[in-house]
């Protein structure tokens, strides 16, 4: 089935420090000018509920306007307004597509985006600076939280720290620190 999104919000651009990345563009489909479409929301679908759509490129973002879209096997596939052919489709693999946050389904108290996540400084329960979220990652158990060290660190190792409740005791976004469960020798 072909699904039309909802066109009705303006192509203002937004500050570009309120953009997450919510997907990126693939190789063509077919000869019309599709491409696939790897979202990189929890419900791959979503993603198409996030417009306007704006896309990243080397003179800024420009936006990106869905035109049709459609599930194709496990992925998604979709044409664009801008991208009138093939031709055109095959200078697109590679494009990260961006959304404002504003476009975003308000959270419950203890749900983060990612994006919220990424830079928080990471302090264990013996006030020990760990490093900072660098970027978050899903395995087949948990999400995983990977910390880089920083200047302020207690040493300079890497940790992948796994997003559990019983791990992860507080997130402070006015303060930017998550405090966690995880000794300096895990």
């Amino acid at each position: 089935m072909i699904k039309k999104p909802n066109l009705s919000r303006a192509h203002t651009m937004p500050n570009p420090d309120d953009l997450i990345k919510i997907a990126t563009l693939q190789k063509p489909y077919g000869i019309k000018g599709w491409l696939w479409v790897f979202s990189e929301t929890d419900e791959r679908s979503d993603v198409f509920n996030f417009q306007p759509w704006w896309m990243k490129t080397a003179t800024g973002f420009k936006p990106l306007t869905v035109s049709e879209w459609r599930h194709q096997g496990a992925g998604l596939v979709a044409s664009f307004q801008e991208i009138p052919d093939r031709n055109v489709a095959e200078t697109m693999q590679g494009v990260t597509i961006w959304a404002d946050k504003a476009n975003f389904p308000k959270l419950d108290d203890d749900e983060y985006y990612w994006s919220d996540l990424i830079g928080l400084t990471v302090i264990n329960e013996e006030h020990e600076i760990l490093g900072v979220v660098e970027k978050l990652f899903e395995t087949g158990a948990h999400e995983i939280v990977c910390v880089k060290p920083t200047a302020q660190s207690l040493d300079g190792e890497e940790r992948l720290i796994p997003w559990h409740k019983d791990v992860v005791l507080k997130v402070d976004l006015d303060s930017q620190t998550m405090l966690v469960a995880w000794q300096s020798d895990y």
